[in-house]
């Protein structure tokens, strides 16, 4: 039986209301890890990115395991990376009649699940 060793599974999140260095930050630790010890660190990390990321890394595996039918205990993180998003802009009234500029970053998720080999 020949196996394809190039299939991963992948999901992207776009315009998701966060700054790309707040993502990018737990993004780097979960780079190249196991599912489940991602979702180990994920659940416990005290950042407000990881909620967000933890739900691609569900999503992803669900994808992995229903469209390919890879086994989720098998799966790495084998790309993550994290993208600026658009700009939103918005204004705020302030004194006088004036208003103010808010700029909100936004980012763009994407996530590669792979399978282990087993050499």
């Amino acid at each position: 039986m020949i196996k394809n060793e190039n299939r991963e599974a992948k999901v992207l999140a776009q315009n998701i209301c966060m700054s790309v260095f707040k993502a990018r930050r737990v993004i780097d630790q979960i780079r190249g890890r196991s599912y489940e010890e991602v979702l180990m660190i994920l659940e416990l990390m005290p950042y407000r990115a990881s909620y967000p990321i933890l739900k691609l890394v569900y999503s992803a595996a669900a994808n992995a395991s229903h469209n390919m039918g890879l086994n989720e205990v098998d799966l790495f993180i084998s790309k993550a990376e994290v993208n600026r998003g658009t700009l939103v802009k918005k204004l705020k009234p302030r004194a006088r009649g004036r208003s103010y500029l808010i700029k909100k970053t936004t980012c763009h998720i994407k996530i590669f699940l792979k399978e282990k080999s087993n050499i």
